[in-house]
């Protein structure tokens, strides 16, 4: 089978837009068609969605109507993640050597707002406010914070890393660095977090254009080599958002399969990695996920975080480009922002946010009601 790379990205940066979220993702393909020198007509298969902004298909009317297969992909958080793996799977079967994964959205102001019943659940789940996401991260983190040990002064630290990251990202929505005690003296929304410890719903668009490997070098004189997409469901027993009832026998995250996926089909361990993208909906996250990823140890996160290991410099940086804190989360876009971002630091093209030596990246993604995207990338 052939190997994929990644021979084009684009982006369209993410905040608050006139544009509609479908001519964000428009922006951001044709920046990818243009990285790569091609052109969409050279294009063999596209995927790609959203979540409130429409069908990505219908996007052939801005780009060209030139017939190709372009199949709409829908997962929640991992939509844009799906859409990779779809792209990677079509490259690897020998379907197409040119493909393109694409994901937007342009969600309305305010905190998300989930229907139960897309979920598999009853009314009453909703009118209970359990459908409210805050919620549910306030009483993971919680649990978290007192079985390892993890202080509000690491929560706050995250989010403070994640704001100076974005303020060199041009593309960032949150380009304000913020001080610890801004982060742990806002208004408090779901205890322990606070308001600057939540990313926001956002806007945004994200395309990457895929090739077989063996014809990247006629695309970009530095390929990006994805080794590894790999997307997990939840298994039995797993805390996730949305979830109506609770195994006593406790389950892994779908992150940590997800993961461990990606590592192995990679060839790659944890710590070769030299920069990570890691989900973080809020502060919260980012430290459970480190370790579900097996990128650190239970409990490991309030050292390296205090010693500051994982800002820019540090001995693993991970969310350079701001993450969901700077960035917001356009639910389509999210997932494809971090590899857009990896490929950025991996061909030294990051500027001020630039990571020494990166040679290998890893990202993940995680999102209701319990779906985890994870990839390995290396040059």
């Amino acid at each position: 089978m052939s190997d994929v790379a990644i021979v084009g990205i684009g982006i369209h940066p993410f905040g608050r837009h006139e544009l509609s979220g479908m001519e964000q993702g428009a922006v951001a393909a044709r920046a990818a068609l243009a990285d790569a020198g091609v052109e969409w007509s050279d294009v063999q298969y596209a995927f790609g969605g959203s979540s409130a902004a429409g069908n990505a298909d219908t996007m052939v009317s801005m780009l060209g109507l030139t017939g190709l297969p372009f199949i709409n992909v829908a997962n929640g958080c991992a939509t844009g993640g799906s859409a990779l793996i779809s792209g990677y799977n079509a490259i690897k079967a020998g379907a197409a050597d040119l493909v393109m994964a694409i994901g937007f959205d342009k969600h309305p102001r305010g905190a998300f707002d989930p229907d139960p019943a897309a979920f598999g659940l009853e009314k009453w789940y909703g009118d209970t406010g359990l459908m409210l996401t805050t919620q549910f991260f306030g009483m993971k983190i919680q649990r978290y914070m007192h079985q390892y040990g993890i202080t509000r002064s690491t929560l706050a630290k995250v989010a403070v890393k994640n704001f100076e990251n974005g303020s060199k990202n041009e593309n960032a929505w949150r380009r304000k660095p913020m001080s610890e005690d801004e982060v742990l003296n806002a208004a408090m929304l779901s205890e322990p977090l606070t308001q600057y410890m939540f990313c926001s719903p956002g806007e945004g668009g994200v395309a990457l254009v895929l090739a077989n490997a063996d014809r990247a070098k006629e695309y970009t004189s530095k390929p990006v080599y994805l080794k590894s997409a790999v997307l997990r469901s939840r298994p039995f027993g797993s805390f996730e958002v949305f979830n109506s009832w609770l195994s006593p026998d406790r389950g892994d995250s779908p992150s940590v399969a997800a993961a461990k996926g990606a590592f192995e089909m990679a060839g790659v361990s944890p710590d070769e990695i030299s920069f990570a993208q890691v989900q973080d909906t809020e502060s919260g996250a980012e430290i459970m996920h480190m370790a579900e990823t097996g990128l650190c140890a239970d409990g490991d996160q309030e050292r390296m975080i205090q010693m500051g290991e994982t800002n820019l410099g540090g001995r693993l940086p991970i969310n350079t480009d701001g993450g969901c804190l700077a960035n917001g989360e356009p639910i389509g876009a999210s997932g494809l922002r971090q590899v857009y971002e990896s490929v950025l630091q991996l061909q030294g093209r990051a500027g001020a946010r630039q990571v020494e030596n990166a040679s290998t990246a890893f990202t993940h993604v995680y999102g209701a009601p319990g779906i985890s995207a994870c990839t390995v990338l290396t040059v």
